[in-house]
């Protein structure tokens, strides 16, 4: 009985060491914060990588444009009226300066083709990127020769005719798709648009 009893306090005591241990161990609740904290660390990084992409791809395509419309301008205007390609030359030369420029910052032009003309001194370019098809995912080149600036001075407001170019670029953002683990998927644009204009020289 005694020799019982005795087991019995020993094991008793086992487990009381055991669950004193058990208690003192924290690497339970470290790997239970972790796994909260993950799927959030993710979105972060993710989130960081993507705007960052957005906003160097943007900074590019601006340049891109602000090229584009510069030598567009420096160019006679009088090439405007009765082009017999159809294209003036300042529109090909707007055109050809855009698509060097992305394909030095190897961002691909999607076989941008040569512009036709769209409107009144407008003529738009447009080709479908790989990833999809439909207007989401096409590349537009606008290039306005005949774009209205207005500028005042004093009381007095006129328009000055200036070359205006714009770029759509489609982009694809992989943070609404991280955030749909939270239960909430952002909208985010399809593309990034920049424009840029300089004053007619000519």
């Amino acid at each position: 009985m005694k020799l019982k009893m005795m087991r019995t306090l020993q094991l008793l005591i086992r487990a009381l060491s055991a669950l004193r241990l058990a208690a003192g161990d924290d690497r339970a609740s470290q790997i239970a914060e972790f796994a909260i904290s993950l799927p959030l660390l993710v979105l972060f990084v993710v989130g960081i990588f993507d705007f960052s992409g957005a906003l160097t791809l943007k900074q590019k395509l601006t340049n891109a444009a602000r090229e584009g419309a510069r030598v567009a301008a420096a160019d006679p205007a009088n090439d405007l009226v009765g082009s017999p390609s159809g294209v003036p030359v300042s529109v090909v030369d707007a055109f050809y300066v855009v698509d060097n420029y992305l394909t030095s910052e190897k961002i691909s032009d999607c076989s941008l083709p040569k512009p036709s003309i769209s409107g009144n001194l407008i003529w738009t370019s447009t080709a479908g990127c790989p990833g999809g098809g439909g207007p989401s995912n096409s590349l537009v080149l606008t290039i306005n020769r005949g774009y209205l600036t207005p500028q005042t001075v004093g009381q007095n407001t006129t328009n000055i005719v200036s070359t205006q170019v714009t770029i759509r670029y489609p982009y694809s953002w992989r943070f609404g798709g991280v955030s749909g683990l939270f239960g909430n998927s952002f909208t985010l644009p399809t593309g990034i648009t920049t424009v840029a204009v300089a004053f007619n020289e000519n």
